[in-house]
């Protein structure tokens, strides 16, 4: 099957800058649209940005401006580079792909990594 990984997180004073990396491995056959959702306590998962395998990119309002997705389709990998960074962004950061591994490649699924806590303080 496929594996995301994200790395990244971490604590960081308001203003400031992260960037998180997301790897997908394993049993790949292709991957389609990646995106970043994050999960404050107490709050649902939302969406923060989303990239499609061609580059075509969007973004939750909250984070417009301030965050920029990405992503290198030779690496399987997406990246989120977090500027301006506000104690309301904290939250555990989670990947998404879209993909189709190579044990059932005909059949897209949906995979999710762990999460990456990144915690803003004032």
């Amino acid at each position: 099957q496929v594996q995301l990984v994200e790395s990244g997180g971490g604590l960081v004073q308001a203003g400031g800058s992260l960037r998180l990396s997301c790897a997908a491995s394993g049993s790949i056959f292709r991957v389609g649209s990646m995106s970043w959702y994050r999960q404050a306590p107490g709050k649902q998962r939302e969406l923060v940005a989303g990239i499609t395998r061609g580059g075509t990119t969007n973004y939750s309002d909250s984070v417009t401006g301030r965050f920029t997705i990405s992503r290198d389709n030779a690496k399987n990998t997406v990246y989120l580079q977090m500027n301006s960074l506000e104690p309301e962004d904290t939250a555990v950061y989670y990947c998404n792909a879209v993909a189709t591994s190579l044990v059932t490649p005909l059949k897209t699924m949906d995979y999710w990594g762990k999460g990456t806590l990144v915690t803003v303080s004032l």
